[in-house]
């Protein structure tokens, strides 16, 4: 089916122990396409993408990629099927070096066009601190390192949790001018944001979640900001 979306979510629940995190929730990306979930703190965003990800068990059919579903699969074969997550803070391997880190991306040998090579043409900088210890880096440049080492595994899907956070504005917009450039390559993506202004200016969709549940979703362009504020605040 040529129309069918690389990722669709389905009535998707999630819960830790006794906890309903998630209710109910739905979306969908097509192939070379950005999906932008927003939302206040502890709104389920974080959730959605551990979810998707294979870090939280779902109903099998309530998570599906490529058609298949995948909601009982582990973190390991979610990302052999082509699924890759940028986790919120980095979480690189502090007594690793650059290229170390770029280089456990790489272990899951998934074919496709991302290698070391690859990730320094889009991160000069990288490169040239390839040998440092990833902790030695600035914020951005550690954000770097964290999307490069999620690009190794060769994704068809990108899973961006909050890579704004903590960092300085011109920084971000810098991170997302790479974003852009990986995303024009054909890699699909859902970027979690608190960034409003970078999430809407970067997706083709945008869903906003208010305590597990989508309290909004439509084109990024046709949403406005009043649209926004009364999903985000419940107002």
């Amino acid at each position: 089916m040529p129309d069918a979306p690389l990722l669709h979510v389905e009535k998707l629940d999630a819960h830790y122990g006794d906890f309903q995190a998630l209710f109910g929730v739905s979306l969908s990306v097509g192939a070379g396409q950005v999906a932008a979930v927003i939302g206040a703190n502890g709104a389920g965003k974080s959730t959605l993408l551990n979810s998707i990800a294979g870090l939280i068990a779902s109903r099998t059919d309530a998570i599906r990629f490529q058609g298949e579903p995948i909601g009982t699969l582990s973190a390991f074969r979610v990302v052999q099927r082509g699924i890759a997550l940028v986790p919120e803070g980095r979480r690189l391997f502090p007594s690793l070096s650059v290229e170390e880190n770029l280089q456990i991306g790489g272990q899951i040998r998934r074919p496709g066009p991302w290698n070391l090579k690859r990730v320094y043409e889009v991160f000069p900088v990288l490169e040239e601190r390839r040998h440092q210890a990833s902790m030695s880096l600035s914020g951005g440049q550690q954000q770097m390192v964290a999307i490069g080492r999620a690009l190794m595994s060769n994704p068809a899907l990108l899973l961006c949790d909050e890579i704004s956070f903590g960092l300085a504005p011109i920084v971000v917009r810098d991170i997302y001018a790479h974003l852009r450039a990986i995303v024009a390559q054909g890699t699909a993506a859902v970027i979690v944001e608190q960034d409003i202004g970078q999430a809407l200016a970067m997706a083709d969709r945008v869903t906003c979640l208010q305590e597990g549940r989508v309290a909004l979703e439509g084109r990024a362009g046709e949403v406005t900001r009043a649209d926004i504020s009364a999903a985000y605040f419940g107002v």
